[in-house]
């Protein structure tokens, strides 16, 4: 089986739902042949990087202008053409006489819609396999030459049929997420004395900048803290030993090992990151986001109890997260709403989802 996967780098969850794709297939199927490329460093490698840059800018200094147009779309046109269609259609063509892939898979919109618009135009028939990333059933996700969509939940299910879309093309098997947070066993949490609070999001501005803040949360009674400042590196030298009960971490690959450990974390609501937490039991606190895609993310939290929404006032207010860690009734809670979605993922693995299209395609 030989599969490309397209991505790009519009939030590395996108990214990391690929190569979490690829560890999976790599270890049920034998001698597969996995391609992941950022289709924008494919085709644009002079100025993929001002692109990237130019995205983060528009969502962190024009969130405003990004969500009037995420909503204007939020029910557009499927068979509407991608934006430099034409010139991406050359380059794909390029890329998929160099792999020759059995299979495609897409872990972002722009992906989809240009293999769809190439499979119009070319009569191609190799099936496109789209893993929607995030809990959202956007337009910018449908399109009509997919053959099959990956989807996190039965809710989004629910509104992907209602869009028209055949329950037959979807598969609810959660977002896609390394295979330690699936293989590694949940812990039992124990009414314990001690709490372990984990943070993340250090990198992307979410966090306090306060000395009080920080001194405030290490003297917090019986609570230790682990916070990941990932590729903030500022952040890290910042606050890196200065704090007793505070461990700094800058970028790891370990984050499974630090959800098990931890009784709560604080988090932005991407949809990896949820479903990481999910995997691993792990009660949430988002803070408030600012992008539509990321509020509808946070309603799903919302909708399944699987953690609680707070303002970055309340995330300063120390006294709360205290009162928080605290609530055994409520954890409780939530690690059981979490093993219950767990149970209502497809069972099917991803390989087996993935080899029945691309034998459908070599029978036609």
């Amino acid at each position: 089986m030989k599969v490309l996967i397209l991505t790009g780098k519009f939030g590395m969850g996108h990214y990391s739902a690929s190569y979490s794709i690829e560890e999976q297939l790599k270890s049920t199927i034998e001698n597969s042949d996995v391609t992941i490329v950022d289709i924008f460093d494919y085709t644009l490698p002079h100025i993929s990087k001002l692109i990237y840059r130019s995205f983060s800018l528009l969502i962190n200094r024009a969130s405003i202008c990004y969500n009037i147009f995420y909503n204007y779309t939020e029910n557009g046109n499927e068979t509407s053409k991608p934006i430099l269609g034409d010139y991406f259609y050359k380059s794909l063509q390029q890329l998929l006489l160099i792999t020759k892939p059995t299979v495609i898979i897409s872990t972002i919109p722009y992906c989809s819609q240009l293999v769809s618009h190439y499979k119009t135009k070319s009569s191609c028939q190799i099936p496109l396999i789209t893993c929607i990333t995030d809990i959202s059933s956007h337009s910018e996700w449908i399109n009509d030459q997919t053959d099959c969509y990956l989807v996190g939940s039965p809710s989004l299910q629910s509104e992907l049929i209602e869009k028209g879309i055949p329950r037959n093309k979807l598969h609810v098997i959660g977002i896609p997420v390394k295979l330690a947070f699936k293989s590694h066993h949940v812990l039992p949490q124990l009414h314990q004395e001690n709490k372990h609070l984990l943070i993340m999001g250090g990198g992307l501005g979410l966090l306090p900048k306060s000395k009080k803040f920080y001194k405030e949360l290490n003297n917090l009674k019986n609570i230790k803290t682990t916070l990941i400042t990932g590729g903030n590196k500022k952040l890290f030298q910042k606050l890196h030993g200065k704090y007793e009960n505070i461990d700094v971490i800058g970028f790891t690959n370990q984050v499974y090992n630090y959800m098990q450990q931890a009784d709560l974390i604080i988090s932005k609501p991407g949809g990896i990151t949820i479903f990481e937490a999910i995997h691993s039991e792990l009660p949430m606190l988002i803070i408030e986001p600012f992008l539509q895609q990321e509020m509808k993310n946070a309603q799903f939290i919302n909708y399944h109890r699987l953690g609680r929404i707070i303002s970055k006032r309340q995330l300063i207010n120390i006294h709360y997260l205290s009162q928080i860690l605290n609530d055994e009734t409520n954890l409780y809670e939530m690690r059981q709403n979490m093993k219950s979605l767990k149970q209502q993922l497809n069972h099917a693995t991803l390989d087996t989802i993935i080899l029945s299209y691309q034998n459908c395609q070599l029978r036609a």
